[in-house]
């Protein structure tokens, strides 16, 4: 006589999804350009790298660093 086996279910792997960021801390955008944190501040004070400022964190948006990048391209 066969016998009933009960069904086994197993437990699916969570999917994680990457959030690609928007804003980016200082340090972020200075790793990101492959500078000092300093140069980049100094980037920053001169109006050539654009930043929002929330509550007291200065941020870089992101498309800010394309934006950047291109007037280096122009300037070259």
């Amino acid at each position: 006589m066969a016998t009933a086996t009960s069904p086994t279910y197993t437990q699916a792997e969570p999917t994680i999804t990457a959030i690609t960021p928007l804003l980016y801390r200082v340090e972020e955008a200075a790793e990101a350009l492959r500078l000092s944190r300093a140069m980049v501040y100094e980037i920053i004070r001169s109006g050539e790298l654009r930043t929002v400022k929330i509550g007291t964190r200065r941020l870089v948006p992101v498309a800010a660093l394309g934006e950047y990048i291109d007037t280096l391209g122009r300037a070259a």
